[in-house]
This record gives C-alpha cells, structure tokens and sequence, in this order.
C-alpha cells in the first residue's frame, strides 16, 4: 500500500509556478529521498502534504484518506520534523516529550514508557540538560523523538542533515534507517551520499516535476551512457589511445575514461588496445552516482 500519493497537484506563488502537475506515491515501509536543488519546491510539497498549504489543483493522500488545507485529520497518521526545529528551550528532553503526550491526550503510563524508548532510540535517554544548550545535532535528534511520539505511520523530514557534521549526518540518518520497519520515512535532501545510504526509493524534482523516480538501481539504469575508465602505464600512452579511439573519450594523466553504451565501447576499446599493443594496469566500469545523475537532471 501506498502510505503517501500526491496526483497531479500543481502550487504557484503569484506568476511564480513552483510545483507543476507533480504526481508520485511512497509506498509503506521505505525510506524515500526526495531530491532536488534547493528552491526546487520540496519544502512546499511537504507543507502541502501536511495541509499547511493549499494546493491550486489535484489531490494529496494519506494513508487512503484525502488532505484538506487548514484540516488536520490526516496529520494523525504523520510525524514531521522541519529543518529547523524549535522547543521550548528550558525543558529537558523528557519534560518536553511528557508535555507534547499530554496535549495529544496520552494516557500517563504510554507516555513515560513512550518517552523512555524514543530518547533510548535517539541517544539521549538520561540528559538532564535544558533543550537550549543542545547542539543542532542533538536538537535534530530530539526532533525525531518528537515526531516520532504518536507512532505515525509516516514520518516526514525536511532536509534532517543539511547543517550536520559528518558525525551528526551519521547519527541521524542510522534513526532514520532503524525505524523503517515500524513507519515510512519521507525526506527531502540535496545532500546525495545520505540518499544513497538508507534510501530504498528516490525521486528527483526538478523545475516543480518529477523527472526520475524509482529505486536506487533503477534510477541509475536510467543513465544514457555509461562510462569506462581505462587506466595505462604511461600517460603518453593514454594521448595516443584518445588519437586512436575517436569520438566518446576523454583523457586526464595516464587515465582515458570512454563513454557510450557498454557492450559497444568494451569492444572499441579491446579494439584499439590490441592493434596498438598498449599495457594497460586496469579496465574499470564506473557505477554511475547520483551526483551524476542529478547534474545530467539539472543541466535540461
């Protein structure tokens, strides 16, 4: 089952067309990385999701059931950390989750064993510390054990690592990572290499559409051309290869990295290898990054 479906949903800003006849769906039980620049619109889909923007046109679903600008009946199902979160900042973490089971009507004994596993979950069971002395990463921490209280069925995360070190980034996207089996976790990320670690689907927005979607082997199977990098013993000889090859190769040092269909350019390269007795120390295939992809998207 899909636990989010966005169709055909459209947003503008006065002349300004933000989110263009934007359609995709999360299905249970993943971690979703919704990628795109920033400005490119993430920020609005995700309030548009949580009905804290009305949409010009289409329709948003969560869990089956339809999202309402200014209704909250869905939000039920959601746990959501912004990118910047706030707290009151004189509470300590477990005054503060205590205070929010109590607005949303916990019953005492679920709230402090609640409370108990999520800042267990996070790494902050026993700080007495007040929030306000928290560094950005331990208040991203106690954001998730926020959103994370009324046991959503999604949990949507507005760029959770964006201001990290790389320890923070670590920290946060292992959570993330551990509490798939009991939700969906949705987050928007420019940051490519946290996408490629936990995500089991992406979806790339660009210019307010979806443009590439799929799982992580699939949206690299999307790449038009792959690449090979042919590494020589000489770099006179890696010149003299790029005079032999033609079109599709290009050279840096003793290494020529050649880029086309695979099959077609392995039997080029052999080709001129051979005729011309090179020595070669490796013939490598370049797994296509998702940094590569997300140039090739941006560059349209």
């Amino acid at each position: 089952m899909d636990i989010l479906k966005i169709s055909h949903v459209s947003k503008s800003f006065g002349n300004n067309k933000v989110i263009d006849d934007l359609s995709f769906s999360v299905p249970e039980h993943s971690v979703f990385g919704f990628i795109g620049k920033n400005g490119a619109g993430k920020t609005t889909t995700m309030k548009m999701a949580l009905g804290l923007l009305k949409m010009d046109e289409g329709e948003i679903f969560v869990n089956g059931e339809k999202v309402s600008f200014g209704q909250n009946h869905t939000n039920r199902f959601i746990g959501y950390l912004p990118d910047v979160p706030e707290f009151y900042g004189f509470m300590t973490p477990l005054e503060y989750l205590m205070m929010c089971g109590e607005i949303t009507g916990m019953p005492r004994k679920q709230m402090k064993e609640k409370s108990a596993e999520l800042l267990s979950l996070v790494g902050l069971a026993g700080v007495k510390k007040r929030i306000r002395s928290f560094s950005r990463g331990m208040k991203q921490r106690m954001g998730i054990a926020q959103a994370l209280l009324n046991s959503p069925r999604l949990l949507i995360c507005d760029e959770p690592t964006s201001a990290l070190d790389p320890i923070g980034r670590k920290e946060i996207l292992d959570i993330l990572h551990s509490v798939k089996a009991h939700t969906t976790v949705i987050f928007s990320t420019h940051i490519l290499s946290d996408v490629e670690r936990i995500c089991d689907r992406i979806a790339f927005l660009h210019e307010g559409r979806i443009v590439r979607s799929g799982t992580l082997e699939e949206i690299r199977g999307m790449r038009r051309e792959d690449g090979i990098a042919v590494e020589f013993l000489k770099a006179e000889d890696a010149s003299r290869f790029l005079g032999q090859y033609g079109d599709g190769a290009q050279g840096e040092g003793a290494i020529v990295t050649v880029y086309g269909k695979e099959g077609n350019a392995m039997e080029r390269i052999m080709e001129v290898l051979l005729q011309n007795h090179f020595s070669v120390q490796r013939i490598e295939r370049l797994e296509p990054t998702l940094e590569d992809l997300f140039l090739e998207v941006a560059a349209r």
